[in-house]
């Protein structure tokens, strides 16, 4: 029998608890209105259960949810009902682009584990890079769009502050992305970002050397292993992320995550030290440094 994904459930109970919230509505009266008990409406909100459309389309009414909004809504409503065992959101499906599902998923999380071998990880790029990055894969934008794109981007990064738990990440990153070359003082800068993040506790930031070679991680590619807070206090099954320029998808399968883990592993082993990425970032910025305020420079 196929398992379905849990990622539609999780993201709709996220959108349906923020919208309760800040409606001002009970789950008294949240049950009341699908004719259900206030369990029911914390498993809803959990993403324990799937969720008809009739009941969505109920609750969005008491919510006074945005037309546009509730449209999503239902539709993830559907997809609770999918028996894939892995989720693959396009952009162009029935769950629109601007609705954020990543941003909602990331913000609930209690750890995030990043590889990524071609950019410096969203949640720890500074202001230059990150226009830098957004107009790199979206050139068509406009300047008001890029400064769109930035200020989501600086949104998610509160989360590394959020008190009294702050997200946990771990990030591992290929040394190429600290070699690029990029308009003056925009990766100096950069680095100077990660090595202040890294001095934060529950921030890892370490680097895949060159001289590692060859990888497990070269067919995965950049992927985001997401683990979330269970009701018991510990950690409920994780979500793999991975993202392509036409949508993303979601793994969550028992099998699938294992698989992620020996990955993860793979690539822990391999790489530097915590301390060593400091020192590499480190003397790297001082090469950069050098090159850039040097007295023969130009």
């Amino acid at each position: 029998m196929a398992v379905a994904s849990t990622v539609p459930r999780r993201i709709l109970g996220i959108a349906l608890r923020r919208f309760r919230t800040r409606a001002g509505k009970t789950m008294r009266e949240a049950a009341d209105v699908i004719g259900q008990s206030e369990q029911s409406v914390r498993r809803i909100e959990q993403g324990t259960v799937s969720t008809p459309t009739g009941k969505v389309a109920n609750l969005c009414e008491l919510y006074a949810v945005p037309a546009q909004t509730r449209q999503a809504l239902l539709g993830l409503a559907k997809e609770t009902k999918s028996t894939a065992a892995c989720w693959w959101h396009s952009y162009a499906d029935v769950v629109p682009a601007w609705f954020e599902l990543y941003v909602a998923l990331e913000a609930t999380a209690c750890r995030l584990r990043c590889f990524d071998p071609l950019l410096v990880n969203g949640l720890l790029q500074g202001d230059a890079y990150m226009a830098e990055a957004i107009r790199a894969i979206e050139p068509e934008l406009s300047e008001e769009d890029v400064d769109a794109r930035a200020e989501l981007r600086r949104s998610r990064q509160r989360l590394l502050a959020r008190f009294p738990d702050p997200l946990r990440l771990e990030v591992i990153i290929a040394e190429a992305v600290l070699l690029a070359e990029l308009p003056e003082g925009v990766m100096r800068a950069q680095l100077w970002h990660l090595l202040q993040a890294s001095e934060l506790p529950h921030v890892q930031v370490r680097v895949l050397p060159l001289s590692a070679g060859l990888h497990q991680a070269a067919v995965a590619g950049p992927f985001t292993m997401l683990d979330f807070p269970a009701e018991d206090g510990g950690v409920a099954a994780s979500t793999v992320y991975g993202e392509s320029l036409t949508g993303a998808i979601y793994l969550d399968a028992s099998s699938e995550i294992a698989a992620y883990d020996g990955v993860w592993a793979a690539l822990a082993a391999a790489s530097l030290s915590k301390t060593e990425s400091i020192e590499l970032i480190s003397r790297r910025m001082k090469e950069l440094n050098d090159r850039e305020s040097g007295p023969d420079r130009g």
